[in-house]
């Protein structure tokens, strides 16, 4: 049976470095989506992430937003490879 790494096309440390990339992406959405959840609850004040002229719903939507954009990135640099 071969490797995820042979049906991506793509050598061993490439994929590893995907992998990461999904693994981060993905913890970062749910981090971001499970503290804007908790923040409209009312289970913590979120403007403690607040700075300048960002307010805290912002900066913890950015982060959600950041993880879905590299879980992207890094799902679709495999397919690429994979479909080639």
């Amino acid at each position: 049976m071969k490797s995820d790494a042979n049906n991506t096309g793509l050598k061993k440390p490439r994929f590893l470095a995907l992998q990461i990339m999904y693994f981060v992406g993905n913890t970062l959405t749910a981090f971001g989506c499970l503290a804007l959840v908790l923040g409209i609850v009312g289970v913590f004040d979120m403007e403690i992430f607040s700075f300048g002229l960002s307010s805290g719903v912002r900066v913890i939507g950015t982060l959600a937003i950041g993880g879905c954009l590299l879980s992207a990135i890094g799902y679709g640099i495999s397919d690429y490879f994979k479909n080639k």
